[in-house]
């Protein structure tokens, strides 16, 4: 899952910077919650626009009903900027990386549409074998691949414990990552 909050280019990013401070820690014991990364783009390192644009994989979807309009968590970013959009996609994957234990301090997401006349098993089965390959890349946190079969996008989500190299997507700062259910995620996904 993922809102985008897009501010003007004059506007204080510290201003967000100060928000995960002082409330990102609220969803670090959050029930059915495998992780939340606090992503911005700032124009003042380089980002086309100025963002904020948290990003969640969920353990399960009452979770991210308690999360949405369960009250006290989306109605603070409803009371502040108005209500985005939720994008939310169908979990594939997910994978840790070599450095799964480290600090995540970039992210990247790269997404794919999936034409008309495309049977989506083939893609598909593609991006669960290069999320091994980016699974394995140095740097790398965790990895994960989802589907919105409305939209029929396909969309690779990767955390890195330092700046990424050359890679495809839109490119995010960390602020925070909450893990309560990471490890239950990955190790779902490991074993299964």
């Amino acid at each position: 899952m993922q809102y985008e909050v897009t501010l003007p280019a004059d506007y204080d990013m510290g201003i967000i910077r100060r928000r995960v401070l002082d409330r990102g820690r609220a969803t670090d014991d959050f029930e059915g919650l495998a992780l939340k990364a606090y992503l911005v783009q700032d124009q003042a390192n380089g980002a086309a626009v100025n963002q904020y644009a948290p990003f969640y994989l969920w353990n399960e979807t009452a979770g991210m009903a308690r999360f949405l309009w369960g009250g006290g968590f989306f109605t603070g970013i409803c009371q502040s900027f108005g209500r985005p959009s939720v994008r939310h996609w169908t979990g594939v994957d997910s994978l840790p990386g070599p450095d799964v234990d480290q600090p995540a301090v970039a992210a990247t997401r790269n997404t794919l549409f999936l034409p008309p006349e495309v049977d989506p098993a083939g893609p598909v089965a593609e991006a669960v074998e290069s999320l091994r390959d980016t699974a394995r890349l140095p740097g790398v946190h965790s990895s994960a691949i989802a589907v919105d079969p409305s939209r029929w996008e396909l969309v690779q989500f990767t955390l890195w414990s330092g700046e990424p190299g050359i890679v495809p997507g839109t490119r995010y700062q960390v602020l925070h990552l909450s893990t309560p259910g990471t490890k239950e995620l990955l190790a779902e996904r490991v074993a299964g």
